[in-house]
């Protein structure tokens, strides 16, 4: 692990073994902390954050060192994708991609991190000056899943440290490889010890430790809803800062008036890419009834053409889940949607390909004759696994789209502008999409309504997620006042 800017062993010196989900076995061992390790970590990050160079710097010479960790992860991209997909099974077109792009934000940031300005204010009393700062808050605990460590580490650590902050990095212990490869190109860029630090291990005992900790100010939680309130829970004992992004049920909305080339693809890509496993999946297809028997039969054939295998393979178009409790959890929702009465008219089982040996896969799969209320259209399954539902006008999509306890993201397929206004207006989501699907940028704030989550995430604003304002009184006054004097 990376504390305190060494390379340590855990305090107890044992270890736990990462799988590679393509082989089905595992590949890494991975150091298992535990709370005394949370403990050192916390510790050289409060003194990281309290004393020597990192509080030292100007916000120019921080904003210089996180462009120069930009570079490095622009230069290792390529290496940072193989361990990712070795760890986690996603595809290597879309990771190198996406550990490519992720330079953006500690490029973004690093240019933001001297722009973030106080104000003077306005004030109706005499002879006073008043003026706002704003200034770090101190350590952050930051908390990542296993579907895209990388990237959503650098949605976290990037604004943390442009504000100033230190901060520890948990990682799943499902995928804890790629963040400690990437610990490297941090200690390179030279960032000061303590600044930047990992502890690798069970939720249980080290995730619960570092949320609980009293010198932690903030925790920022990418995962499931679930775990999410319990951290949110634990913080507010500590009454700590949090921003949590959580699950998501998203409705994916096609009218008949759509491009339905256009759509078919959109859809595609909102719940097979990365096998579903993302908490912005389009996990439900809503389909006008006018063209829904059209569209669905449309859809069946392009998915049904889908190539698995794996995932460090160019023509590979979906790999296997990342590990093995989250193949079981899927299986059991694609039980449950059966039991439920929902037809499956693609895949539906674990996929038994050549191409997929002893790997984690599951069938890219579709439900028809899905009605809203199912578990298959209100719970989170993280999988390749669709359901499809009919609607009949923009006030049904719109009933049905939030009728569901998440808010995180929306896709809507139409032609229609007003149309187009009128459902990102209406639907209950962080996100809306129009006539695209999984688009997201440096510059653009995300997040979730409902129960998936508090906060946002990149954009502007977000810097200040990681500040606090402080307000600063100067009396110009000649003569103070007698204050035993009445006027």
């Amino acid at each position: 692990m990376y504390v305190g800017g060494r390379w340590v062993d855990a305090s107890a010196g044992g270890h736990f073994e990462s799988d590679d989900p393509y082989r089905g076995e595992p590949w890494a061992l991975i150091p298992r902390g535990s709370a005394e390790d949370v403990e050192r970590a916390v510790n050289a990050a409060r003194q990281a954050f309290t004393s020597g160079a990192w509080p030292s710097l100007t916000a120019s010479q921080r904003g210089a060192l996180l462009r120069k960790l930009g570079d490095l992860v622009t230069q290792h991209s390529k290496s940072l994708a193989e361990v990712e997909v070795r760890d986690n099974g996603k595809l290597f077109a879309e990771m190198s991609a996406q550990t490519a792009y992720m330079a953006q934000w500690y490029h973004y940031y690093g240019g933001l991190a001297d722009k973030v300005e106080g104000a003077v204010l306005p004030t109706d009393k005499p002879d006073t000056f008043n003026y706002t700062r704003y200034e770090p808050i101190g350590v952050v605990a930051a908390i990542v899943p296993w579907n895209s460590p990388l990237l959503l580490t650098a949605w976290k650590l990037a604004p943390a440290l442009a504000a100033g902050n230190t901060v520890v990095i948990k990682p799943s212990e499902y995928t804890s490889a790629s963040v400690l490869e990437f610990m490297k190109l941090v200690e390179q860029a030279g960032f000061p010890p303590g600044v930047v630090n990992v502890v690798t291990g069970l939720g249980a005992e080290v995730g619960s430790a570092l949320v609980e900790h009293p010198l932690v100010a903030k925790v920022a939680f990418t995962g499931s809803e679930a775990t999410g309130q319990r951290v949110y829970e634990a913080a507010a004992r500590g009454l700590k800062r949090v921003s949590l992004e959580l699950g998501g049920k998203s409705p994916n909305i096609v009218f008949d008036d759509a491009d339905l080339d256009n759509a078919i693809k959109g859809v595609v890509s909102g719940i097979f890419a990365a096998t579903g496993q993302t908490c912005i999946a389009g996990s439900r297809l809503l389909v006008q009834r006018t063209i829904h028997d059209e569209f669905v039969e449309r859809l069946v054939a392009f998915a049904s053409t889908a190539r698995m295998g794996n995932p460090m393979s160019a023509d590979t178009q979906i790999g296997p889940v990342t590990n093995k409790p989250q193949l079981e959890k899927i299986l059991k929702y694609i039980d449950i949607a059966r039991d439920e009465g929902a037809r499956a008219v693609l895949g539906g089982s674990r996929a038994s390909r050549p191409e997929c040996g002893a790997g984690w896969f599951v069938e890219p799969t579709i439900f028809e004759g899905v009605r809203n209320s199912m578990r298959i259209a209100q719970e989170e399954v993280f999988g390749p696994v669709l359901a499809v539902i009919p609607f009949s006008d923009e006030d049904e999509a719109i009933a049905i789209g939030n009728d569901v306890i998440y808010g995180l993201a929306a896709g809507v397929w139409t032609q229609n502008m007003r149309r187009a206004l009128t459902m990102a207006g209406k639907l209950q989501a962080g996100t809306v999409w129009i006539n695209t699907y999984r688009a997201v940028s440096y510059l653009s704030p995300f997040g979730g309504y409902k129960r998936s989550g508090l906060g946002r995430e990149s954009g502007q604003e977000m810097i200040k997620e990681y500040l606090q304002v402080k307000s600063v009184w100067i009396s110009t006054a000649t003569d103070v006042p007698n204050p035993f004097v009445q006027r």
